[in-house]
């Protein structure tokens, strides 16, 4: 024979083996059911009452069977050591579901529902312990334990307690007789219950029936043991295919009549024994010791660990049964060797069918096409042979298992539609039959679960049984799963199992995204469970499954269906945009953003851990937008900028703007890895430029509106009206609008800031002249009635009069609460500029351009802002030597007007101090011109000169006070300062603050101005003149005073001693009280005080607290300064022709300023103390402490002094006050402070120098003095333009040659 024949024939011989079939299912079930029907215990009846009388009457009869039943089982406790040894049984557990069927059960009975059980006896013993079982204590109690032993003997204790209540038990001991009864009566309702429950251990099945054949009593005495060998053939010759319930549910699976059925069993009886069962047990526990295949061995297991613990399982159940068959039929021991069933050891727990977990491979099912297991899975019996257990127990059990599912199958499609089903398929009926025979055959639990499964898998791929049975199977696997102890060829088939399961809902998963982004949780839901347990087990990584290849296929079927689903609304979309381009693509984005939130309210959490269906969405179908809206750029430019009614309005792209922004933050949320080419700043920039132009364009209408609509009515705490309200809220709308727009650019961002503030500084200059405008025609109104024109012709006639008669009138101006709004007005726009400046950010955006602006070579030409402040003018002359009332000017080469200060009356030496920005590129000539004020005809010119404002002289950034000679007569102090004029949001919101403090300061010296006729009126030398030439009234008693001096004089200087002379100037002032009442000099003040009282309660009224107090204060300064023009002259270097005040008109003057102040104070509910005695009124009250000093006394003071304060601060020159300083409200606070700390520096020799110029012989002094004084600025100055050349900025240039005229 060829060795290819002998491959075939044993290929044959193994497929013959491995081969099942059904006529050898059917035997070798058989077999096992009627072992079980060998081994179900067969009692008597229970006794009557009457039998049981009988037997009461003869006594020693009754005793002997009461004491042989007591020693049958002792009693319920020693029957349980007797099974499980010392420690008491192996803990099985019952299922759940038990209790319920068991509490259904004794309802029944108590009730009398059940026939069974009718006896009056039993069912209040059952009452009785139900009351107790359905107490929730003992519930509880049963529910954690699930042990049946635990249950019986809380029923032993119950019905103790409840038959020794009974007087008639009681009276005769009857009632231990009865309690064996009902002990097992409880035990058989015990075995039936558990019978009707699903999922029940073999093990514990076994152990309830020898319960019940050890507690079952009998009426007769016990057998001898010499009878009892007799029992199995007595049994069955008697026996029935009534009493076979196993048997007969064997028949009916495999469609066998009652006499087929017969036949088989009279031909089986001969060798299925109970012996035959002893000896197959023996035979197993034999094998395992010996090392052979069956049941198991080393080399089943992964470890050793493993394995000793399944063997001492194993060799524990398998000695367990063989005591139990023993006890249950004690001819057995005289066969066996007793080291066959040893007494003592540990029960297994026992396992069911059911189980626990799931699994995962390919979707082909684990059965071979014909049905068989692949080969490496078979348990070889090798030679060996069994009477029960048939030669490959694995494939016979697998056999048996798709038998019974598919005839239940069959059988539940005669069920009525409203009866439910289990989920398990299998009935109780084949549950048992499965039981014995995986208990007989020795299958592992592993087994069972793994093939149950594979079996409800390959059924379900079929649509024979409904996707639940799944997870109910995969319940049965996960419940006791330890892959570390299960066997290699179980542990390896599960993992295939497994696998196939993954594979098939992996697929049904790919199949319904095809109903993506509509797709409902519910839906896969049950896909997601299964495959997420399966995946949790760990046998895909252990069996190589790619897990990740089969994941990225689900993930490129999702970006696929993204992918489609944007393009068919986009082509729906974008086919037609219309007029409005920007349209479309707000509503696609608005889509795009509508599905990404409904497939994250589905799906929150990613698909098995890492199947993000919103980010793979999200990843796909935003690039695709990206890539349209960038494709439709030019087509949104062109369609915005056809002014002036755009196609595509503005607000329409900051939608897509806000939309696309929206994209991205789901981008950042969901995907952020998503690679792009699209930036957001750099597409959506022009627009926001564009914006900012018009932006910038309608400040001037917001200004007019807002304006036009005023009333100038006070309201609120600041006192403001509603032109600066409705202002800032429509700046607010812009600012708004830039800060939410969140722009990503950080720098692009700080730019358009400062556009912005850019905007804002120009705003609130035409504010402020707007208001300007308004506040100079109430402060100085025209007169526009035509009958009055004549009078305004005749006006030089009046002068001319005025000038005649020798005196001025002055008309005192009266304030109106409307131009006391309008100062509060600007007021209010520096309260609300400085919250703008908060609000954007100022200083973080201003770091922000600084530390991210890219570097650009420096301009060509670089603008410079230029702050020319006219201080005051000197010795100005008319050629009428009539009174000046002037102002100043600065005129550029072209003769346009740039300054122009306010009019200053009847004065040579005019104060004006008033401050004017002037922007330049390159230098720049002004002419600086002081003109008088003509009522009628042209202003003519007292005195002019020229100034070069040259940026590359001014470069220090220092405030250089300049002395300019004025032709034909006198000089003009100009204070100049620069700074650059820089792009940036500081400045700009400096500019804006600098032109709020600006107007502010100049509505408020207009007010002054407008007192300080009056002030100059009342507070002047003419004045003070005719109060000290008024005759006072006679006082008699200080004439009677006068004549007591003048005798006691005369008697004193008789009796003296002759007294040398004192030199002239060494000679004090003779002072001869001459002093003037507190009455008349305050009545000189009526004027003035009728005047203050009138208009200051309208000051006080309608000015804010902040302008009151401005304006207090410039009063009150005003007034200073008028009263120390009445003591002396302003500085100088020439001698003054103002002469020393008498000390008559010294006292009046003091006292005219402590009468003023008092005043002001109003007895501290007016202005502080603080306020009052500033620097100029301690600078006044100096004056009178170096009134009386001679001239050399003044001098050397003055050297003193100023030499004191050189060395204190020697060369100390202050920088000038730059926009930056005031860009908000805060930085303005820190200025004032050092203002005030610099003032306690301020020259205090100037007072001394002030009254050498009324002094004689004084010229040389002053101008030695103020020579000093001026070479120490020019040494600062060269200083500065020393550092300035070490800076690398060149040498300084000269002065640029004077324009032509």
């Amino acid at each position: 024979m060829t060795g290819r024949s002998y491959d075939s024939i044993a290929s044959e011989r193994r497929l013959r083996r491995n081969r099942v079939t059904d006529e050898d299912l059917f035997n070798y079930t058989l077999r096992v059911a009627y072992l079980s029907f060998l081994l179900t215990p067969r009692a008597p009846q229970a006794p009557s009452a009457a039998s049981l009388q009988n037997d009461a009457r003869d006594s020693r009869d009754y005793q002997s069977r009461l004491s042989s039943i007591t020693n049958s089982f002792a009693s319920f406790g020693d029957l349980i050591r007797d099974v499980g040894g010392r420690d008491g049984p192996k803990q099985i557990k019952f299922p759940e579901k038990f209790l319920r069927v068991l509490d259904q059960r004794m309802q029944d009975i108590a009730m009398g529902k059940d026939q069974t059980y009718h006896d009056q006896i039993t069912r209040r013993t059952i009452a009785r312990f139900w009351t107790t079982f359905k107490d929730p204590t003992f519930y509880r109690q049963m529910e954690r334990n699930r042990k049946v032993e635990e249950l019986i003997l809380n029923f032993v204790t119950t019905a103790s307690t409840s038959l020794r209540q009974d007087p008639q038990l009681a009276a005769s001991d009857a009632w231990k007789l009865e309690l064996n009864n009902q002990i097992a009566y409880f035990t058989r309702i015990v075995r039936d219950a558990l019978k009707s429950t699903s999922h029940v251990p073999p093990e514990l099945t076994q152990r309830i029936d020898m319960y019940v054949s050890k507690l079952v009593p009998s009426t007769t005495a016990l057998p001898p043991i010499a009878e009892a060998s007799n029992r199995p053939e007595s049994v069955t010759a008697t026996a029935t295919l009534a009493d076979m319930v196993l048997v007969r549910v064997v028949g009916r699976l495999f469609d066998k009549s009652d006499d087929e059925l017969q036949r088989e069993i009279n031909s089986i009886k001969r060798i299925c024994t109970e012996k035959a069962a002893l000896i197959d047990l023996k035979t197993c526990l034999q094998n395992i010791n010996a090392g052979l295949p069956f049941p198991g061995r080393r080399e089943d297991f992964p470890d050793d660990t493993s394995f000793q613990h399944w063997k001492s399982l194993e060799q524990t159940h398998l000695s367990q049964l063989m005591v139990i068959m023993v006890q249950f039929n004690p001819e057995l021991a005289k066969s066996t060797p007793s080291d066959a069933y040893p007494g003592s050891g540990v029960l297994a727990r026992p396992e069911s069918i059911y189980s626990s977990r799931a699994s995962i491979s390919s979707r082909q099912s684990v059965l071979l096409p014909n049905g068989d297991l692949p080969e490496a899975g078979d348990d070889d019996l090798g030679n060996q042979s069994f009477t029960y257990i048939p030669p490959n127990p694995k494939r016979f059990y697998k056999k048996l298992i798709e038998k019974c599912i598919e005839f239940d199958l069959q059988a539940m499609h005669s069920l009525p539609e409203d009866q439910e089903v289990p989920l398990g398929i299998l009935s109780t009926s084949h549950l048992d039959v499965i039981n014995e025979c995986a208990l007989r055959w020795r299958i592992m639990q592993s087994y069972r679960v793994s093939c149950f499964l594979d079996v409800i898998k390959y059924k379900y791929e079929r649509e024979e049984v409904p996707l639940e049975c799944i997870p109910e199977a995969l319940n049965h696997v996960e419940k006791d799963f330890e892959p570390e102890r299960w066997p290699l060829m179980d542990r390896e088939y599960l993992g295939t199992v497994y696998s196939s399961v993954f594979n098939i809902f992996l697929a049904s998963l790919y199949h319904s995204f095809e109903q993506l982004p509509y797709l409902k949780r519910k839906a896969i839901s049950p896909y997601l469970s299964i495959l997420e347990r399966v995946k949790a087990s760990g046998l895909l990584e252990i069996y190589d499954v790619d897990i990740a290849a089969r994941i990225g296929e689900l993930s490129d079927r999702i970006r696929i269906l993204a992918m489609h689903h944007y393009t068919d609304k986009s082509s729906g979309i974008l086919s037609n945009p219309g007029i409005n381009r920007a349209l479309p693509l707000i509503l696609l984005s608005e889509g795009l953003e509508e599905v990404a939130t409904k497939l994250h309210q589905t799906f929150k959490q990613p698909l098995l851990g890492e199947i993000d269906i919103v980010g793979l969405f999200v990843e796909t179908q935003v690039p695709l937008f990206l890539t349209d809206l960038e494709e439709s750029k030019r087509h949104l430019l062109e369609s915005s900028s056809n002014q002036p009614t755009p196609d595509t309005p503005i607000e329409d792209i900051f939608t897509l703007y806000k939309a696309t922004k929206a994209l991205f933050a789901l981008v950042d949320e969901y995907a952020p890895k998503t690679q792009h080419q699209f930036e957001p700043g750099s597409f959506f920039e022009p627009y926001v430029q564009q914006w900012l132009l018009t932006t910038d364009s309608k400040t001037l209408q917001w200004v007019q509106s807002a304006v036009s609509v005023d009333t100038f009515e006070p309201k609120g705490a600041e006192r403001n009206s509603s032109s600066v309200v409705d202002l800032f809220y429509s700046l607010d709308t812009p600012i708004n609008f830039l800060m939410d727009l969140g722009w990503p650019d950080p720098y692009q961002e700080a730019r358009f800031c400062t556009s912005l503030a850019k905007t804002v500084s120009k705003l609130m200059e035409q504010y402020c002249r707007s208001i300007e405008e308004t506040f100079m025609e109430e402060m100085f109104p025209r007169v526009t009635d035509p009958y009055l024109q004549p009078q305004r012709q005749s006006a030089w006639l009046e002068k001319a009069k005025q000038s005649i008669q020798g005196e001025k009138k002055i008309d005192p101006f009266n304030f109106k609460p409307e131009s006391c709004v309008k100062l509060n007005n600007i007021g209010a726009a520096r309260g609300l500029l400085d919250k703008i400046y908060t609000r954007v950010r100022a200083d973080e955006m201003s770091r922000i351009l600084k530390e991210h602006a890219p570097a650009v070579p420096p301009k060509a030409v670089q603008r410079h802002l230029f702050t020319v402040k006219i201080v005051m003018a000197e010795n100005l002359d008319s050629d009428d030597s009539s009174s000046l009332d002037t102002f100043a000017t600065l005129s550029d080469e072209h003769g346009h007007r740039i300054a122009k200060t306010r009019t200053i009356y009847d004065t040579p030496d005019p104060r004006w101090e008033e401050t004017f920005d002037v922007s330049v590129e390159s230098p720049l000539w002004l002419m600086a011109s002081v003109r008088d004020r003509s009522l009628v005809g042209k202003h003519d010119i007292v005195a002019r000169c020229y100034i070069c404002l040259d940026p590359r002289r001014y470069g220090d950034f220092l405030a250089h006070d300049v002395w300019m000679d004025l032709e034909p007569h006198g000089r003009i102090l100009l204070r100049i300062s620069m700074e650059g004029e820089q792009d940036d949001i500081l400045f700009f919101f400096g500019r804006a603050f600098r032109s709020l403090k600006r107007t502010e300061g100049d509505m408020v010296r207009i007010f002054v101005d407008k007192m300080t006729p009056l002030f100059r009126d009342v507070l002047s030398r003419s004045n003070l003149k005719k109060i000290t030439k008024l005759p006072s009234a006679l006082d008699y008693n200080k004439a009677l005073g006068n004549v007591t001096a003048l005798f006691g004089s005369l008697t004193t200087s008789s009796s003296s001693e002759v007294q040398i002379p004192l030199p002239q100037h060494e000679k004090p002032r003779v002072k001869v009280d001459s002093s003037i009442s507190d009455e008349a000099v305050e009545a000189a003040l009526g004027p003035l005080y009728d005047y203050l009282n009138d208009n200051l309660q309208v000051l006080n009224d309608n000015l804010s607290e902040a302008a009151r107090e401005t304006v207090m204060s410039k009063i009150w300064k005003e007034i200073l300064v008028i009263v120390e023009g009445l003591l002396v002259p302003s500085i100088g270097d020439t001698p003054s022709p103002m002469k020393p005040l008498q000390d008559r008109e010294l006292d009046v003057v003091f006292k005219w300023l402590r009468s003023l102040l008092n005043f002001f104070h109003a007895e501290g509910e007016g202005m502080s103390m603080e306020t009052l005695q500033n620097a100029k009124y301690r600078e006044i009250m100096s004056l009178r402490l170096y009134y009386d000093w001679h001239a050399d006394q003044l001098m050397e003071e003055a050297v003193r002094m100023m030499q004191t304060q050189l060395r204190a601060a020697p060369t100390i020159k202050k920088r000038a006050k730059s926009v930056y300083s005031q860009r908000s409200l805060g930085t303005i606070k820190d200025r004032k402070k050092e203002k005030r700390r610099n003032k306690q520096g301020d020259n205090a020799a100037e007072p001394i120098l002030k009254i050498l110029r009324m002094m004689p012989g004084t010229t040389d002094f002053l101008q030695q003095q103020l020579k000093i004084m001026s070479q120490i600025q020019a040494e600062q100055q060269n200083r500065n333009l020393h550092r300035q050349h070490a800076r690398g900025d060149g040498d300084v240039p000269a002065i640029p040659p004077l324009p032509p005229k």
